[in-house]
């Protein structure tokens, strides 16, 4: 099966992707804390946060690769509804993308198992 950009699913599809993400990165937290927390002199610079990142960047790059892909399948649909889905999903990829970072940001600054 492939993906078609002009299926109603990539409506949905991305503010799923940040929510799933959104409950592995604070359960995945919390359960880290529970059983090996970093020290806390260490900061916000721990092995804790930097896995938390580097799973945030991974959303975005995808979220992100999502959205171009639909804004460029976008003029090429037959129909208008085809055109109208490409373009408003991705917008919707977008502001999952922006929505991931911006909640990943106490990452960078605070510690994790305060």
């Amino acid at each position: 099966m492939r993906w078609r950009p002009h299926h109603p699913v990539h409506l949905i599809l991305g503010l799923c992707v940040w929510s799933i993400w959104f409950v592995v990165l604070y359960g995945g937290l919390s359960v880290a804390c529970q059983l090996t927390p970093p020290e806390p002199q260490q900061g916000p610079f721990n092995w804790l946060n930097a896995l938390l990142w580097l799973s945030t960047l991974v959303v975005v790059g995808l979220l992100l690769w999502a959205a171009r892909v639909l804004w460029r399948a976008a003029p090429r649909a037959e129909q208008p509804l085809g055109r109208h889905i490409g373009v408003t999903s991705a917008g919707l990829y977008l502001v999952s993308a922006f929505s991931t970072l911006a909640v990943a940001m106490p990452v960078l600054f605070l510690p994790p198992c305060i």
